[in-house]
């Protein structure tokens, strides 16, 4: 049995949920408190990881924490022919330069989406600017992508890439930022919601 130690309303155990969903694995879930000086960083939590992160994966005898490794592992261990993880080195390239992105350039998404829940002082305007800059880049991408008749941010189907992505855009109206100014990746939301598999969170919107 596949287990994943997550909190519930976590950006990147989200993305391990959903690929685990879309992949058709059966999971557990172990809820851990993400609270700083909480449960995550309890020696117990620290022999799992010793970074202290979320989410931790567990498939048998591999223990694996990052989002990266865990989505490369999963789709290399049970999807190994599907088009999560592109074939060609070409696009396998550019889905790594997406991953790459989602780790660097969304963590101020993802910082500025936990402040403004967690945090009296909410969201900075320093990682407000940085996230929307970073959407702007995405939403420039697949409007070129769109203009040449594809759905997806590489190739020609939903890949690894689409699936770290989304979840920044996804939550990003939980910190404030309008999704009205992004219509490209509106539509790119609306197609992966569609795909078979699909599971939701809090925060994540319905488009209609």
């Amino acid at each position: 049995m596949i287990r994943i130690y997550d909190y519930h309303l976590d950006e990147n155990g989200f993305r391990v949920r959903l690929l685990l969903s879309m992949l058709g694995l059966s999971f557990e879930t172990v809820a851990v408190d993400k609270a700083p000086g909480r449960e995550q960083e309890k020696p117990h939590m620290l022999a799992l990881n010793p970074t202290g992160t979320l989410p931790i994966l567990e498939d048998g005898d591999v223990r694996l924490f990052g989002t990266a490794a865990i989505f490369v592992y999963l789709v290399r261990a049970h999807a190994p022919d599907s088009p999560w993880l592109p074939a060609t080195p070409a696009d396998f390239g550019r889905v790594q330069q997406w991953l790459g992105f989602s780790g660097r350039e969304l963590k101020h998404a993802v910082d500025a989406r936990e402040a403004a829940l967690f945090t009296s002082e909410g969201a900075s305007e320093t990682d407000l600017k940085a996230a929307r800059k970073a959407f702007r880049i995405m939403e420039d991408h697949m409007t070129l992508r769109q203009m040449e008749g594809s759905n997806w941010f590489v190739g020609d189907h939903p890949s690894l890439a689409d699936l770290s992505l989304l979840p920044s855009f996804a939550l990003s109206r939980d910190c404030g930022i309008d999704h009205d100014e992004y219509p490209a990746l509106r539509r790119w939301l609306r197609r992966f919601r569609s795909l078979p598999g699909f599971i939701t969170m809090p925060g994540v919107p319905d488009y209609h």
